[in-house]
C-alpha cells in the first residue's frame, strides 16, 4: 500500500470542508481530481472513509477512527519540510497572514518590508479581515497566523503576545493644553465615535467607557464602517471624541497632534499578538516574525507600567 501526501492533503481538506467543491478549490485541484484521489486511497485501505451521503460530506465511523494518525502523517510531514528548509536557512513557499484592520494600516508599514526583504523566496499573503473571520480561515488552515488582539481563551489556538498598545483620546473639538491628561469619565459619550460593533475594538472601548450603562445613546454610538481612518474624518467633521490606539496615532498626516490627549492611570490598553492554530509548522519562521514586529514597534510604545488591559470580547 502506497498513499501519497497528496492523498492525504485532500483527505485532510474535505474533512475540514465537508464539500468536494471547497476542498478542490483549497488544494487547487479540479473536484474531479480531488475525487478520484480519495476513491483510489480508500481503495487501498480498504476503508469507505467518508459518508457522501450527507451534507455536508461527514466521516464515517471508521474514518474518525483514522483521521487523527491522517493529521499525525501530514503534521510530520510539513515538520520535516520546516526542517529541511531552517538548514538550509532557506525559506519557501506561502505564508499566509491574516490582520485586524484596527493593526493593518498602522504594523504592517513598521515590519513587513524589512521580513519580506529577509525572506525573499517567499510568497506573502496579507488579508485584512476581522477577529472572527481570522479564526475562521487559522480553523480552516487558509491562512497561517493571525495578528489580533489578545485573549481569545480557545483552546484550538496558540497565542503570543507582542505588545501592549495603550489608547489615547482624540478629542476634536478644541486643541488640548499642555500636559494636559484626560479621565474616562470626562468623555461626552454624546460624541463618541465608534466603528462598527463587528470590530473588537469597538468591544474594547465599550468596555473602557462602560457604554452598556449608555444604552439611552446607543444610536448615536456606532459609527458602520471597518476603517479608522474613515472614522477620523467624521470626528473632525463633527468636533467628536474617539479612542484610538496608539500606533495609530503615528499617522501625522491625517491626526492633529494637539488633538490628542494622554489617559490618566492606570491606562486601558490592548495586548497584540500573534494567533496560530496548534498544527502550525513554520516555528521558525514565527520566532522570525515576532522578533521583527517586536523590534520595530519598541520605538513607539510606552512601558507596561500603569497600563490596564482591555480584552477583546
Amino acid at each position: 500500500m502506497s498513499i501519497t501526501i497528496n492523498q492525504v492533503k485532500y483527505l485532510l481538506a474535505l474533512e475540514r470542508t465537508g464539500s468536494f467543491s471547497d476542498a478542490a478549490e483549497a488544494c487547487f485541484v479540479t473536484q474531479s481530481t480531488l475525487s478520484t484521489m480519495i476513491k483510489k486511497l480508500e481503495n487501498q485501505v480498504g476503508i469507505q472513509l467518508f459518508d457522501r451521503s450527507t451534507k455536508p460530506v461527514k466521516l464515517t465511523p471508521e474514518g474518525l477512527k483514522l483521521i487523527d494518525q491522517f493529521k499525525v502523517l501530514h503534521n510530520e510531514y510539513e515538520n520535516l519540510t520546516e526542517l529541511i528548509q531552517e538548514t538550509k536557512n532557506r525559506f519557501e513557499g506561502v505564508l499566509k497572514i491574516g490582520i485586524i484592520p484596527t493593526l493593518a494600516p498602522f504594523l504592517l508599514p513598521l515590519f513587513l518590508d524589512k521580513f519580506m526583504s529577509r525572506h525573499t523566496d517567499l510568497q506573502f499573503n496579507i488579508s485584512e479581515i476581522t477577529t472572527n473571520q481570522i479564526l475562521k480561515n487559522l480553523r480552516l488552515r487558509e491562512i497561517d497566523i493571525g495578528i489580533l488582539s489578545l485573549p481569545l481563551n480557545d483552546t484550538e489556538f496558540e497565542e503570543t503576545s507582542l505588545f501592549q498598545e495603550d489608547f489615547l483620546v482624540y478629542d476634536a473639538r478644541k486643541p488640548s493644553a499642555k500636559n494636559k491628561t484626560y479621565q474616562i469619565s470626562d468623555i461626552d459619550l454624546s460624541r463618541l465615535w465608534l466603528l462598527e460593533e463587528s470590530h473588537c475594538l469597538t468591544s474594547q472601548i465599550g468596555k473602557i467607557c462602560n457604554l452598556r450603562a449608555t444604552v439611552q445613546t446607543k444610536e448615536k454610538l456606532v459609527f458602520n464602517s471597518g476603517s479608522i481612518l474613515s472614522l477620523l474624518e467624521l470626528v473632525d467633521m463633527n468636533s467628536g471624541i474617539t479612542l484610538l490606539p496608539r500606533l495609530a496615532t503615528l499617522q501625522s498626516n491625517i491626526i492633529e497632534p494637539d488633538f490628542l490627549f494622554p489617559i490618566e492611570h492606570p491606562v486601558p490598553a490592548r495586548d497584540v499578538g500573534l494567533v496560530t492554530h496548534k498544527s502550525f509548522t513554520k516555528r521558525r519562521l514565527f520566532k522570525m516574525l515576532k522578533e521583527d514586529i517586536s523590534e520595530a514597534v519598541a520605538p513607539y510604545l510606552k512601558t507596561n507600567e500603569g497600563v490596564e488591559l482591555v480584552a477583546p470580547f
